[in-house]
């Protein structure tokens, strides 16, 4: 079973959750002490044989389960937030347990994707979920740029030590004024949604953000205003200024506004060279 874990408050768990960490056969936790601190709050014995399952021996660990699995016995997966296979472990042992025809059932639970894209105020009957973008810059250039017609909302997660980064290279390939919302340690103590373009957003986020960090971005909107090109032409002239190659800086600004490359060229290359 994968059990869905408080992303912040424990009482947002379900009296069945209490149910299945008292009665599993095993329980394998992300985090083995995050799970006891769990059970101590909600009060609850856990009388199974309690697992590590995490990133580095979830492959290794999952045919372990299957095995217990196979035998009969009930086996809880349980992250430290949310729910497992989200940008967490449980999707190998997922993916094993209906190749091997075991039975995989879920206890649903709280959810940061969801809960981040309720609160951000950006539309939700249609969203996907991107998780973390890649740490290499021109790894992360090529996904965003992968991403800038999307139409639906995309929800990211980043950690709090990158956020900054990641915000302005979506500014870059998606627009300063994408609207966007940032939700930091959503159901705690600290609550916070800060909302606005994603320009606004980086220059906010570069001050220094802390806690558990989850980014909802509205989609790209079908027949939106031409892009001014003279304000493209003066954009790739602030970057030439700044040290960037012109023809580098020609692709990154032609790709962030969505205008062929060749056309930007061509309006820049006349003007520079028109006396």
């Amino acid at each position: 079973m994968l059990a869905g874990a408080p992303i912040g408050q424990a009482g947002d768990v379900s009296p069945r959750l209490r149910e299945v960490l008292e009665s599993a056969d095993v329980v394998a936790a992300e985090d083995t002490r995050r799970l006891r601190r769990l059970a101590n709050e909600l009060g609850v014995q856990i009388t199974g044989r309690v697992v590590s399952y995490y990133d580095q021996n979830e492959a290794g660990r999952a045919q372990e389960l299957i095995e217990t699995l196979k035998e009969g016995r009930t086996v809880v997966v349980i992250t430290d937030a949310g729910m497992p296979g989200v940008s967490d472990p449980g999707y190998r042992l997922t993916r094993l347990a209906v190749e091997e025809g075991v039975t995989v059932t879920a206890l649903p639970g709280p959810s940061a994707v969801t809960t981040a894209l309720a609160v951000s105020g950006l539309a939700s009957d249609r969203f996907c979920f991107e998780g973390f973008l890649p740490r290499k810059p021109g790894e992360r250039a090529r996904r965003l740029s992968a991403l800038a017609e999307e139409e639906r909302t995309m929800v990211f997660f980043e950690a709090p030590h990158r956020l900054a980064t990641s915000l302005a290279a979506m500014a870059e390939a998606f627009g300063s004024d994408r609207e966007a919302a940032v939700c930091r340690e959503l159901t705690k103590t600290y609550e916070e949604v800060r909302r606005g373009g994603l320009g606004e957003l980086a220059e906010w986020a570069a001050a220094g953000v802390k806690g558990e960090i989850t980014v909802v971005v509205s989609g790209h909107v079908a027949g939106d205003e031409e892009p001014d090109l003279d304000e493209l032409v003066a954009e790739v002239d602030r970057r030439v200024a700044e040290g960037t190659q012109r023809k580098l800086a020609i692709a990154d600004v032609a790709k962030g506004a969505g205008v062929p490359k060749r056309e930007l060229y061509d309006l820049v290359h006349r003007r520079t060279t028109t006396p």
